[in-house]
């Protein structure tokens, strides 16, 4: 797209003339490049498809269930000014379709694992910030189902991270990451192992596992096991706050939600496997019993 910008400014006879081989070399492209270019140029309405079609590709790679509408939504919300017709076409033309949109079954097929399985369903810890496990849920309001990533300390039960959001994309587990890390006073090389959801396969999530110096773990296709000790978390959060009423907005769950994990569930509900202590209680039990052996 600066192509035509550096041709204008190569041949002009007032003022400044800028030769192909500068402009190559400050806005970092190969002469080569534009040489090939300029034999046969590519118009505006082909470039800025170009360039709608690769921004489609990164939305559609963030969120594979959206089909063309969901990402014609996305573009709006990026300031692009483009009709849903437009973005049919430029996504049949580019190959893009709704994962489900082929579905034959009642279950989507998973996808490869991006991680080893470090845990071998051995879902407990001996000390805090060793293992992590997370899953996604959800829970329908009167705006539309709102979707809840958590992340669970297998050491304690703590849910040290957690993000909702309308829409069950890359972003959401990548905010509940972000969330644990920051709260937990960025610790490394702790493994966080999750099920082989299309958000923990991203790209998105894989480099926040890097940037964090985190270990990545993945179980197995069908292990329901796999997915118990979340499951048992998000089974109290259906019971004490999803299905205790009929929700009318997102907002309204999700702020009931916060209240009742960082009011109830981590400060007064007590459970058997921590001793009859709270997770905050156990927390705080073990960093005294750790800076007495210290």
């Amino acid at each position: 797209m600066i192509y035509p910008l550096v041709r204008e400014l190569a041949v002009q006879t007032t003022g400044i003339r800028v030769s192909v081989a500068v402009a190559s070399r400050v806005l970092g492209f190969s002469e080569q490049a534009y040489y090939q270019w300029a034999r046969k140029p590519v118009s505006n309405r082909e470039a800025e498809e170009f360039e709608l079609i690769r921004v489609l590709r990164e939305l559609h790679a963030d969120d594979p269930e959206g089909g063309y509408r969901v990402l014609a939504d996305d573009l709006k919300d990026l300031g692009y000014q483009v009709s849903e017709r437009r973005v049919w076409r430029l996504c049949s033309v580019a190959g893009i379709h709704s994962t489900i949109y082929t579905r034959k079954t009642r279950h989507k097929k998973a996808g490869a694992p991006v991680h080893d399985d470090l845990v071998k369903r051995k879902f407990t810890a001996d000390a805090p910030n060793k293992l992590w496990l997370t899953d996604i849920t959800e829970h329908y309001t009167r705006e539309g189902k709102l979707y809840n990533c958590s992340i669970k300390d297998a050491f304690s039960n703590k849910i040290v991270g957690y993000a909702m959001a309308p829409r069950m994309k890359a972003r959401l587990a990548v905010d509940a990451l972000d969330m644990a890390v920051t709260h937990r006073g960025y610790p490394t090389g702790v493994i966080v192992h999750s099920d082989r959801g299309s958000q923990f396969r991203s790209n998105k999530f894989t480099k926040a596992l890097k940037k964090y110096d985190l270990k990545g773990s993945m179980g197995r296709v069908g292990a329901c096991g796999d997915n118990a000790a979340m499951e048992s978390f998000f089974s109290l959060l259906q019971k004490n706050v999803f299905d205790r009423k009929s929700w009318d907005t997102r907002q309204e769950l999700r702020l009931e939600t916060i209240k009742w994990i960082e009011g109830k569930y981590h400060r007064k509900r007590r459970q058997r496997r921590l001793g009859k202590l709270t997770p905050v209680e156990y927390e705080a039990v073990w960093k005294q019993t750790d800076n007495q052996r210290q």
